[in-house]
């Protein structure tokens, strides 16, 4: 069994431009029946991600563990990962250790989906 989420996007370039340039997806596949791309299938290290213009509410959370949070996120930074929308929330700044023995930081995309990424804190497990 594979878990692909599908995120809902208000502008799919848009979304498309920001998963390949800043995030660093490359595009497996997309579809446009009517000319303009409506679904696409991103991926990157094994992990897949669909985008879809289909109609709907907004705010999609994907969870994303990693073996190393903050360098990864300075690799977003470097290729352009603006978090200065929201100040006050220190995940949204950086990796920040979480009382549930996660180390995480949370970034969203132009359509308002939220993409957190994590690994386990040293020194403990889950379970």
């Amino acid at each position: 069994m594979k878990l692909i989420p599908t995120l809902r996007c208000k502008d799919i370039n848009l979304s498309l431009e920001f998963y390949t340039k800043v995030l660093g997806f490359g595009i497996k596949f997309t579809h446009a029946p009517d000319g303009q791309i409506g679904y696409a299938g991103i991926e990157k290290d094994g992990c897949e991600i669909h985008l879809s213009r289909h109609e709907g509410g907004w705010g999609t959370i994907v969870y994303v563990e990693v073996d190393e949070v903050d360098l990864l996120f300075r690799e977003f930074v470097k290729r352009g990962l603006d978090n200065s929308h929201k100040k006050e929330s220190p995940v949204h700044q950086g990796p920040t250790d979480q009382t549930w023995g996660m180390r995480e930081f949370y970034i969203d995309d132009p359509s308002g989906n939220t993409l957190r990424f994590g690994c386990i804190l040293d020194g403990n497990t889950q379970d």
